[in-house]
């Protein structure tokens, strides 16, 4: 089992959109992710809730940014706890 780290969303973008579902990439700072990893990112609601975002696979584009791909993005500045391999 990995070591969760902690860090930060800092980026978003929409990686494709086909038949009304969209897959999102997000950077996350501190992240311990690599190439071809899946896992989740967990972040804490306004109201206390623990949300649960399956990361489905990791991207890595050619200035060398780690891209985390999900179905539901969160914003950027959300603080997050990442677990590679769960």
């Amino acid at each position: 089992m990995s070591v969760p780290f902690s860090g930060v969303v800092t980026d978003i973008r929409l990686e494709s959109r086909s038949d009304g579902v969209a897959r999102w990439q997000m950077a996350v700072s501190g992240s311990t992710f690599a190439k071809g990893d899946s896992g989740v990112l967990e972040a804490v609601s306004r109201s206390g809730t623990r949300l649960v975002f399956p990361v489905l696979s990791v991207t890595v584009d050619d200035e060398g940014q780690v891209w985390h791909v999900v179905e539901k993005p969160l914003a950027a500045g959300t603080e997050v706890t990442g677990h590679v391999g769960l």
